[in-house]
């Protein structure tokens, strides 16, 4: 199960916390669609806080894969903030660590 939640953190910057696991099934797909809802409401710059997620699998990076074009192609910036360990492992094995920024943490993705 993913926890999903989001505040604006500054003006235009949204801050989408999640928690559990981002596996195969229909409850990650809501990621997408909140970025979707953010974009078109103008906020630009959205930071994915990971700290509280305990796994993910090739579905959970796709995910991050369509909202980061999603994101780009609007003109906006994706930051990863708080991934350890096996979440970070999985983003570097698919080298997308070279495609998405990653930070220590929120404050630091601001």
């Amino acid at each position: 199960m993913v926890e999903i939640s989001h505040n604006e953190a500054a003006p235009g910057t949204v801050v989408i916390t999640l928690g559990g696991k981002l596996m195969l099934g229909p409850e990650g797909d809501r990621i997408v669609t909140l970025v979707e809802e953010l974009l078109r409401q103008g906020k630009l710059t959205i930071i994915f806080d990971l700290a509280g997620v305990g796994g993910i699998d090739s579905t959970g990076i796709g995910r991050f894969i369509s909202s980061f074009n999603k994101i780009s192609a609007a003109g906006g910036q994706m930051r990863m903030a708080g991934a350890t360990g096996h979440v970070l492992q999985a983003f570097r094995v698919s080298l997308l660590d070279k495609v998405f920024r990653f930070y220590p943490s929120v404050q630091e993705a601001m």
